[in-house]
């Protein structure tokens, strides 16, 4: 029993919602109703949750010991003793297997998607997450993957635009997990991530700000002048409900230094999940026709 409670939080499933990004190609789909596309777009989901849970596996069991130095990571499943070394693997080793097979199913490009999002992992977690800029960039390509991933599974292009304002704001998000890492661990930062060393305060917080302007920025001209506004000319309803979120995130990254874990923060506050929420509305509200009467 107590394996079983450390294995579904070792799974940490509460990260799945950051896979939620395979679905944004499908959500601009005028037809995503029809010939299959939305059954094609779980799968894509679920093989990147299992790939997504497998690295999880994998570097909890590389950091076993470093986690247990950490005052949060020591609780994770391997590093407290709840979950055996081998049983974590092996149950690792069974995810990448079935992401594998369910991305081939769709078709070899996704397969590639999938193999290269694991490949990265593996670079980040032997080398990459201990690099100063080169870890939380490696993150944001890991979340434009998901987001190509979506589109490739159901055979439609995706702008550009899209992909610009997804590697934003995955940017945005990393550089704010590392500042409330830096902040809430003192000077025993380093110790439980080598990256920290290497960065300042005031660096971090210039960065967050750069790539959280970046990221509204960036879906504003989405909105405006990409092939999908012209397509849908209601895109510019759902800007609002991105730039109250955004805010939203970023008064709680400098105000309550609370961003170290950016999933805890979206999937607990309400305000981001209102956003969210009212995002998806004005998202299906577009594509069915929608648009604001005094826009051109």
């Amino acid at each position: 029993m107590i394996a079983l409670r450390g294995l579904m939080r070792l799974l940490r499933v509460k990260h799945w919602v950051k896979n939620g990004l395979v679905f944004a190609a499908w959500l601009f789909t005028g037809s995503r109703f029809e010939g299959g596309i939305l059954s094609r777009v779980l799968v894509a989901f679920a093989a990147m949750c299992l790939a997504s849970s497998a690295t999880y596996i994998f570097n909890d069991a590389v950091d076993v010991e470093r986690d247990r130095a950490h005052p949060k990571k020591r609780l994770r499943p391997i590093a407290a003793g709840l979950v055996p070394l081998r049983l974590a693997v092996g149950v690792g080793v069974a995810f990448v297997a079935l992401a594998l097979i369910l991305a081939g199913g769709l078709n070899p490009t996704s397969l590639l998607l999938v193999v290269f999002y694991l490949l990265l992992q593996v670079a980040y977690n032997v080398a990459l997450k201990r690099t100063t800029l080169a870890d939380v960039f490696t993150i944001a390509l890991g979340f434009v993957l998901r987001a190509v991933l979506g589109a490739v599974a159901i055979n439609v292009g995706i702008s550009s635009w899209l992909l610009f304002c997804t590697a934003t704001l995955a940017l945005m998000l990393g550089f704010a997990k590392r500042r409330g890492e830096f902040v809430n661990q003192g000077e025993a930062r380093a110790t439980s991530r080598e990256s920290l060393a290497t960065y300042s305060l005031k660096g971090l917080d210039m960065l967050v700000g750069a790539f959280s302007t970046a990221a509204m920025l960036s879906y504003a001209l989405y909105c405006i002048d990409s092939p999908t506004a012209k397509t849908y000319p209601g895109l510019p309803l759902t800007a609002l409900p991105v730039f109250y979120g955004v805010s939203r995130y970023l008064l709680i990254v400098f105000s309550e230094n609370g961003a170290e874990d950016p999933t805890e923060v979206v999937v607990r506050d309400p305000h981001i999940l209102a956003a969210l929420a009212a995002y998806l509305i004005a998202a299906f509200a577009a594509v069915a026709g929608v648009r604001l009467p005094f826009l051109l």
